[in-house]
């Protein structure tokens, strides 16, 4: 069934019941997920926008001190020049991965079951890219002066170092945001139409209507739909290897051992996705309790997506046994000592940390019953969001405090402002998140439509 198809059954039948999802109450998909938005303001959700708000005012309190104070406020010194920034713009970015995955492969595979999910791991995408990008914006100690960056015309003619992998990151993270963003709208428009026909004030209608672009459900929109939400998957799929393959090749060109390592680009990604699908889960299942969505997030999607969680969970872990591997075959005396000091050095708390939450806790998604289970599911996601932040950790600070000369040696902690900024980042992620459910709909009603029984039938 197409989209035309939905447009010309919902004409068929004005004035009739929507789609109903399979062993769901009566109401329609429209009027469940459109009543999250124009219902009534719970006191949870009050609650928890202060609190994200809370977290927020910390973070801005940390950047607002290390702007007037400098990098120094932060742990970072010689040698550990990167720190908590960078070890926080990797994990942000890696969660960003899910959306472009679910949204854009999946939808090019035909697969259903990411209808349920994909408007929601979107826009966690956007909100972490946008988490993201204030770490190594903020990292030079001169954010305003991040424009050099881009190759811009100048009397100087000072251009970026094309040849460093830090330059690399600023075109692939952008456009990676960019496309995302555009691939998200593009499958907001009908719903946002949806919710214009729906608004009950005239600035809500106002607003909903200029977002729309003027959507009115003709064959030529629903054309050019199809068209723009292809192509724009079809841009968006090679992304989601290359941008963190860019981002691993920040350690990968190095000579520093535990960084210069060929595994890395796919490594990464599997790492991404992994860490992706977790925070997809722990978002959603929350979500799906409190709204009463189990009618269209099912426990076949829970299954689904603990399988691609184990699958990455195993390649990460793959990853792990070859780099112990090739550090014993290599010969390498600074190889075999770089993973003998992750394993038994200063930081070992982090290593074997990272090796119970990535590995051997998620182990349990072995079994249906636990896959199925939303407990147990946000349960094993908890500990894969702590140990792919272990993994970051370990893998910038190890390999810095202990190069190749003794004499250059150093230790790293975080201090009180790299962990403030770092909340902060939470609570920005989480404003964003709780705007987003109440203001656009967290989950696609075209799509569910589309798949719904009804809608399968109309397309015979």
């Amino acid at each position: 069934m197409t989209l035309r198809d939905v447009d010309v059954h919902n004409r068929e039948n004005l004035g009739k019941p929507d789609f109903i999802a399979q062993d769901e109450d009566p109401g329609s998909i429209t009027e469940t997920i459109s009543g999250v938005i124009f219902g009534k303001t719970y006191l949870w959700w009050i609650t928890a926008m202060g609190l994200s708000f809370g977290l927020l005012s910390i973070g801005m309190v940390g950047f607002v001190w290390l702007l007037a104070k400098g990098v120094g406020v932060w742990g970072i010194q010689v040698p550990n020049a990167w720190g908590f920034a960078i070890v926080n713009f990797v994990w942000w970015i890696g969660i960003g991965h899910a959306g472009t995955l679910i949204s854009a492969i999946l939808l090019l595979m035909r697969q259903e079951w990411r209808t349920s999910i994909n408007r929601f791991a979107e826009a966690m995408t956007l909100f972490a890219v946008a988490c993201a990008g204030l770490f190594p914006v903020f990292h030079t100690g001169r954010p305003w002066l991040a424009y050099w960056m881009l190759p811009l015309p100048n009397t100087m003619r000072v251009w970026p170092q094309f040849r460093s992998p830090l330059i690399w990151d600023v075109f692939a993270v952008s456009t990676y945001a960019t496309i995302s963003l555009v691939f998200w709208y593009v499958g907001l428009v009908p719903d946002l139409a949806a919710l214009r026909d729906r608004a009950k004030t005239l600035l809500s209608r106002r607003i909903y209507g200029i977002a729309a672009l003027g959507w009115r459900g003709a064959a030529d929109h629903w054309h050019n739909y199809e068209k723009a939400y292809l192509l724009l998957a079809g841009l968006s799929t090679p992304l989601v290897l290359s941008v963190h393959s860019v981002i691993s090749f920040d350690f990968a060109v190095s000579q520093l051992p535990g960084w210069h390592a060929t595994i890395f680009p796919p490594y990464f990604v599997a790492g991404a996705v992994y860490a992706g699908f977790a925070m997809v889960l722990t978002l959603m299942i929350p979500l799906r309790a409190i709204f009463n969505l189990h009618a269209y997030i099912t426990e076949r999607h829970l299954e689904n997506m603990g399988k691609v969680m184990l699958v990455t969970g195993l390649i990460v872990g793959w990853g792990y046994a070859t780099e112990l591997f090739m550090a014993w075959y290599s010969g390498n005396i600074f190889e075999r000592f770089m993973m003998y000091n992750r394993i038994f050095g200063p930081y070992w708390m982090a290593y074997w940390g990272l090796i119970l939450c990535n590995i051997l806790v998620p182990q349990i998604m072995w079994s249906k019953r636990c896959r199925t289970n939303a407990f147990w599911l946000f349960f094993a996601s908890q500990f894969v969001n702590v140990g792919m932040w272990l993994e970051r950790y370990v893998i910038v600070i190890t390999s810095l405090t202990r190069d190749f000369l003794v004499g250059s040696w150093g230790t790293y902690h975080g201090t009180i402002w790299d962990w403030a900024v770092y909340l902060g980042t939470f609570g920005l992620f989480l404003s964003l998140i709780f705007l987003f459910i109440r203001i656009l709909p967290a989950l696609s009603m075209t799509e569910l439509k589309m798949i719904s029984p009804e809608g399968k039938k109309t397309g015979h």
